[in-house]
């Protein structure tokens, strides 16, 4: 059945817009007509890879993506969440998808729009007889190969609310750690910002300025003046070279990064440079262990698991230890003997991991594993962050504090000229 979206006038004179099934326009009309709809604009809205592609180089946020998409991360979550309520409330799943196709529409005009459309589609292909996994399958850029494999396997054991429930809980602690590293990092990141800002208007406007009085003067300048005014005239002269160079120097960067050759041996560097590696690596082994872990509960089988979860680490270097215990593992080999070959991956994990193969728990020590790095990443970061904020403050007010003396000196000494 066709989807459409539609604009319209209520009984009480406002414009209201959605989406509805319906056989033909002229069908829809009549259903608007019922509802007191005076319909006055109408389409046959787009879903799946149609859509997609329609949404591809519109320059959509990065924070509001997923894949590309323009839905975020927390609306697919929430979708998730309420799904998995209406189904253990026993209402069928294509009842349930309807429910929450007509319930998206009460959102950001824009983002709930595109969200109607893919649960609308969504509903349409259940009502077809279509698997929920294979109509997910359909929109990639929403529902990532994780979610779509635990769906399926929800469906074929037969607790698909259950899966639901673990894909929100998963997702929401995503979220939740996502945000609490962006908060801890923004402070200093502002900050950072703000010195470059006061340090190129002294150095571009207020120098210049000041340092013109001290051209008459016949007595030679100390060191640290004629360096300031040195800095200054080609900070204020070459600016634009300065610019150009950065520039250059970030997308020269960006590209090399992005090369087959610069990406693992970047990924690499990233992961074993002092202060920063290690937290960054703690932050790449527990959204592994929690979407491992996460997995298995739903069932999916170890290799599949494996292969999946991979991603995740976002890390070539990291990457490369999995694909290489998978090799070990289909030789029958455990997870812990292939993961302790690997440097990055502490013998806590090892040992934890180990004995959950013994004992037969995996997916609850891989969630305690990544429970404990979790922590460990907020600790370690709320510690940066504390010792990051003086030595930002002495280093700004240490460069303020030496332009101040090289402008003083040089005029307290023309008065003793005067005097």
């Amino acid at each position: 059945m066709p989807v459409f979206s539609y604009k319209g006038v209520g009984p009480a004179g406002k414009e209201i817009s959605g989406i509805k099934d319906a056989d033909t326009a002229k069908a829809l009309r009549t259903m608007l007509r019922r509802d007191g709809v005076f319909l006055t604009e109408f389409k046959e809205a787009k879903a799946g890879k149609a859509a997609e592609k329609e949404q591809e180089g519109k320059g959509l946020s990065r924070e509001v993506q997923v894949f590309g998409s323009g839905i975020s991360k927390r609306q697919v979550s929430m979708f998730t969440r309420q799904l998995a309520v209406l189904l253990r409330s026993g209402i069928p799943l294509a009842e349930g998808l309807a429910t929450l196709t007509e319930q998206s529409g009460l959102g950001r005009r824009r983002t709930a729009d595109r969200l109607q459309r893919v649960l609308a589609d969504l509903r349409r292909q259940v009502n077809e007889g279509t698997a929920l996994a294979d109509a997910l399958a359909n929109h990639p850029r929403v529902f990532h190969e994780l979610y779509i494999n635990m769906v399926r396997s929800g469906e074929a054991a037969g607790n698909l609310e259950e899966v639901l429930d673990r894909l929100a809980d998963f997702m929401e602690r995503e979220l939740d750690l996502s945000s609490k590293v962006i908060g801890t990092l923004l402070y200093p990141i502002i900050m950072v910002i703000v010195s470059i800002g006061i340090l190129a208007i002294l150095m571009t406007v207020v120098v210049p300025k000041i340092t013109q009085i001290f051209g008459d003067m016949e007595r030679a300048l100390p060191w640290n003046t004629q360096l300031l005014i040195t800095v200054s005239h080609y900070t204020g002269t070459y600016w634009y070279a300065f610019l150009a160079s950065t520039v250059t120097f970030i997308v020269l960067f960006v590209l090399w990064k992005r090369s087959p050759s610069g990406r693992p041996r970047w990924d690499k560097f990233k992961i074993v440079v002092p202060l920063f590696g290690v937290v960054l690596r703690y932050l790449a082994v527990s959204r592994f262990c929690r979407t491992l872990g996460t997995m298995f509960r739903a069932g999916v089988p170890l290799l599949r698991a494996l292969d999946i979860s991979k991603y995740v680490l976002n890390n070539h270097e990291l990457m490369k230890v999995i694909d290489e215990a998978q090799v070990g593992i289909r030789e029958g080999e455990s997870i812990a003997s292939q993961l302790k070959k690997s440097p990055y991956f502490e013998p806590m994990v090892i040992h934890m991991v180990a004995v959950g193969e013994r004992s037969g728990q995996l997916p609850e020590m891989l969630t305690n594993v990544a429970e404990t790095y979790e922590k460990q990443v907020e600790s370690r970061l709320s510690k940066m962050t504390t010792i990051l904020e003086p030595v930002m403050i002495l280093a700004l007010g240490g460069t303020v504090g030496f332009v101040i003396f090289s402008i003083i000196v040089p005029i307290l000494q023309m008065n003793e000229v005067v005097q």
